[in-house]
């Protein structure tokens, strides 16, 4: 698998959300390399995205630029990475399908994930670092993203926990900051494919619960460090995954109010835009990435509803 390249005439920029409702912000463009999926540093300094199969830091304000950090003994990572909660690792997904840990200043890297065919994308760490929540695909089946199911690993290695069953795929499984569920979206509750909608679980696979239900197709569910908002991301109705280049709506809940979201900004992204947990250590702020096309898409700074 190779990493995404931007289009002819297409930047990628780096926007700030405010959970107060104030407009976005954009704090970086660029038309030179194609970044996604920001993680924000515990520290509130940075944001780390990934790009060109690399890792990268990029100042929150956007002031610094892109700053590589190098990585050793992995292979091109794909946009699903997260940083650990000790503030100094960060977990990775690569594109051999495999989860790997590394340091944050860049270096030697370790694997985490067992040999064999399964395909793993990394999406969720637990509150105290013990734990991985990652997606499963397994390969050879006549559909290979229908057999997306949610499963544990320990961070350290170990063996695999399955806690979703069957042909209804799941994706962006991560853990709640006080460690009590795992929040993901799922077709399961649709009896038509590619109708994702947001759910959580206990952490052992139990007690499954419908959040979001609407025409809409949800994906990347993820709450703040305090546990009192979420953003996610809406793809049109009769999306099937999450592809890139779509008009989407990043969306922002308030406390348990999954049923009334409100829409902080429209824009032109989708794969790449919000995969990963990217809310600032305040609980504040959340950053999201567009890929707007000049001159074919409209690629003003803050397009909104």
């Amino acid at each position: 698998m190779d990493f995404r390249r931007l289009g002819t005439g297409q930047t990628s920029r780096v926007h700030i959300g405010h959970r107060d409702g104030r407009a976005p912000e954009v704090v970086f463009e660029t038309d030179t390399i194609l970044i996604e999926a920001p993680n924000w540093t515990l520290d509130g300094a940075d944001l780390i995205v990934n790009g060109d199969g690399q890792l990268w830091s990029l100042t929150a304000d956007g002031s610094g630029g892109l700053v590589q950090i190098p990585l050793e003994g992995v292979p091109a990572l794909n946009n699903d990475h997260v940083l650990a909660p000790d503030g100094e690792h960060i977990f990775v997904s690569a594109n051999d399908w495999h989860i790997y840990r590394a340091s944050l200043s860049g270096g030697p890297t370790r694997r985490v994930t067992n040999p064999g065919d399964r395909m793993h994308f990394l999406h969720g760490v637990s509150p105290d670092g013990q734990t991985l929540a990652y997606i499963g695909l397994e390969p050879g089946g006549a559909d290979l993203w229908a057999s997306g199911n949610v499963f544990s690993i320990p961070a350290d290695g170990g063996a695999d926990r399955q806690l979703t069953t069957g042909s209804r795929p799941a994706d962006g499984s991560e853990f709640s900051p006080d460690g009590a569920w795992i929040y993901f979206n799922t077709e399961f509750f649709e009896p038509a494919a590619g109708h994702a909608q947001i759910a959580r679980m206990r952490t052992d696979g139990s007690d499954l619960q419908q959040l979001t239900a609407d025409e809409r197709v949800n994906w990347f569910p993820h709450l703040s460090p305090d546990g009192a908002s979420a953003v996610y991301l809406s793809f049109p109705p009769g999306t099937e995954g999450h592809p890139a280049d779509r008009w989407v709506d990043v969306m922002l809940v308030d406390g348990p109010d999954w049923a009334h979201p409100r829409t902080v900004q429209r824009l032109f992204g989708g794969q790449g835009t919000l995969n990963v947990n990217s809310w600032a250590p305040d609980s504040e702020r959340f950053a999201y990435i567009s890929y707007p096309i000049a001159g074919n898409v409209d690629d003003s700074p803050s397009t909104r509803r």
